[in-house]
């Protein structure tokens, strides 16, 4: 079931984050941090265990940016990553946002949902604040997807 996550979901969300980014495929979080933007994420609970999360951030006025997907190595291939960035763009319907962008190792993933691969280069600067902290910057192996919201 995906639901909005909760304060109390922080520790799960940086459990996931924290074993995704051991394999260098995703961005470390501190909790802190995680509890700073709580808001922004969505979690999939099976038995009352969080198995997979995913984050929409506001970059603009009319553009998010789908963060931290990750689903747990035993839930994957159930559709539990389709679910997660369908509840985030929806959100990102309601909010009024006309765009949506991902930077994913997972392209086809996100071209089965509707997004097309883009240049990075043409991306808002402000969303690489983040990608300092990361141990690939400036060398970015990721590629760029983005979907318009209707």
């Amino acid at each position: 079931m995906v639901r909005k996550a909760v304060l109390g979901d922080a520790e799960a969300i940086h459990a996931i984050i924290e074993a995704f980014s051991k394999k260098g495929v995703m961005l470390n979080r501190p909790v802190s941090e995680i509890l700073d933007g709580i808001r922004a994420f969505f979690v999939y609970e099976v038995k009352g265990a969080i198995v997979g999360i995913c984050a929409l951030q506001i970059c603009s006025d009319d553009m998010g940016e789908i963060r931290s997907l990750a689903v747990r190595e035993k839930f994957t291939r159930r559709g539990i990553g389709k679910e997660l960035v369908e509840a985030c763009l929806e959100e990102a319907a309601e909010l009024g946002l006309k765009k949506v962008f991902a930077l994913t190792y997972r392209t086809e993933f996100f071209k089965k949902l509707g997004f097309r691969p883009i240049n990075k280069d043409v991306l808002p600067h402000k969303i690489w604040g983040d990608c300092i902290r990361c141990i690939k910057f400036p060398n970015c192996d990721e590629n760029a997807v983005i979907t318009e919201i209707k």
